[in-house]
């Protein structure tokens, strides 16, 4: 229950982390720690070097505009789901972070550790998919921006190189009047999800879909978004049965199998929970419809 030794580093700015990053091998940039501290106690991960990104500034922002969201990468996930300008804007955001961890924990972590982390069930994680998300990254040799589904490569594992540092993630603004909902199932609360499942969703004056996003994560070792399940909805009247076929997407997943949760029970977890969410988010869209009409 102790890590293995390391050389510790406490870099004030962006530029003397990545100067880090680039000279010591096998190195570790640390953040909230609330995954990466329990890793290095069990030993899972034994870096040579820990590189605490916490005296750097102006890493813990939240800046909202007419098509985008950007934060941060240090910015607390206490802050994410305290902050009324973004519960406004993306109401999604503090209903998926009551799932994660408990208060003490989201004080501590960050939107950013919780991506380079990539827990496959991890809340943020699926909004990031579920949002088409952007991460702005550095390094000594420069700046990159990188999608999401080219950020996520597999269970815990990312495109981030290791000289990289995550500096900035933006997500797609959506209407004022879009819908949302977020269903998670865990055995107990704070826990890890077994599934979770979000949708964003818009109406048209005649009652069908205008637009869709749909993420399930905890099946595969990524977030997945129902793309097909998103392309069949617009134009469809929102009803039961098209909440119904776009659920059934979920069983042609390859879901993941383990000691505790089988796959066939990951898939039926995760059409349950996107027609919940699917309800949720029609039933949030007709009421701002009825409350500005």
């Amino acid at each position: 229950m102790k890590p293995a030794p390391f050389r510790y580093h406490d870099p004030a700015t962006i530029d003397e982390a990545l100067d880090l990053l680039a000279r010591c091998d096998n190195a570790r940039a640390l953040a909230g720690g609330q995954s990466l501290v329990p890793m290095l106690n069990f030993r899972f991960v034994q870096p040579d070097h820990l590189i605490d990104l916490n005296r750097i500034p102006d890493l813990g922002s939240i800046s909202i505009a007419s098509d985008r969201i950007a934060f941060g990468a240090m910015t607390r996930q206490r802050l994410l789901e305290r902050h009324e300008d973004l519960a406004t804007a993306c109401p999604i955001v503090r209903a998926a972070l009551a799932h994660v961890g408990h208060r003490q924990t989201r004080n501590r972590g960050t939107i950013g550790g919780s991506l380079c982390h990539l827990d496959p069930a991890a809340e943020l994680v699926n909004l990031a998919c579920l949002h088409d998300a952007r991460l702005s990254t550095a390094s000594v040799r420069g700046k990159r921006e990188i999608d999401f589904g080219q950020f996520a490569q597999g269970y815990l594992s990312t495109s981030l190189e290791t000289d990289e540092l995550v500096l900035a993630i933006a997500f797609e603004r959506w209407p004022q009047d879009h819908g949302w909902g977020f269903e998670e199932l865990a055995r107990r609360q704070g826990d890890f999800a077994i599934a979770a499942a979000s949708v964003l969703v818009t109406l048209d004056a005649a009652n069908t879909v205008g637009r869709a996003a749909i993420c399930v994560s905890g099946i595969e070792a990524v977030p997945v978004r129902l793309c097909a399940a998103e392309s069949m909805l617009v134009g469809q009247p929102a009803s039961g049965d098209a909440c119904r076929a776009a659920a059934a997407e979920v069983a042609k997943l390859d879901a993941m199998d383990d000691a505790y949760v089988g796959a066939g029970y990951r898939k039926h977890v995760g059409q349950v929970l996107v027609q919940r969410a699917f309800r949720q988010a029609i039933e949030r869209t007709r009421s701002k419809g009825s409350a500005h009409a």
